[in-house]
């Protein structure tokens, strides 16, 4: 029964999370499902590694300088957290809203992206797509910083209702 217990918390751990050492398991196991459940649900938070150990050991991360800084800063975070649900929320959402070092040179905007994502990913749609409409990151990649009197650049409007919220046809 326990190793079925373990296999049924590794399940979770992986899909709710990144998965879970074999110590963590039994711990976990331990608790019961329902409270690591509601646990992994109690997104209020998060309880990371601290920033003074990035910056301690790669201080190019904390700063966000360089082209992989950004990314290298959340991989800490997401391999540090407490609370795994919610930064595999914010993958899940930067999964579906795409935005990328391609087209934005400044890696601090994804940065702030990442965590918008993780505050209101689990929240109502209508205010994740309030957010992004007004995230400089999805402003720069759907061109809306193209915009002047005369000359409107509809890429922003039609792929923020089109591709990511009303459906084809419906803008």
């Amino acid at each position: 029964m326990v190793n079925e217990d373990r296999e049924l918390m590794a399940h979770l751990m992986r899909r709710a999370g990144f998965g879970a050492s074999r110590d963590e398991l039994d711990a976990l196991v331990e608790q019961g499902y329902d409270e690591t459940v509601e646990k992994l649900l109690d997104v209020g938070t998060p309880h990371r590694m601290s920033d003074n150990l990035i910056r301690r050991y790669h201080s190019e991360y904390s700063g966000m300088m360089g082209n992989q800084a950004a990314g290298g800063n959340w991989l800490y975070r997401m391999v540090s957290t407490d609370t795994p649900l919610r930064e595999k929320i914010g993958l899940m959402w930067h999964g579906m809203f795409a935005t990328g070092y391609s087209k934005l040179a400044n890696g601090k905007v994804l940065h702030d992206q990442i965590r918008m994502f993780e505050r209101e990913g689990m929240g109502d749609f209508k205010t994740l797509l309030l957010e992004l409409s007004k995230d400089p990151a999805m402003i720069v990649w759907l061109d809306n910083c193209e915009n002047h009197n005369g000359a409107i650049n509809e890429n922003f409007g039609r792929e923020l209702l089109e591709l990511f919220s009303m459906g084809t046809g419906n803008y």
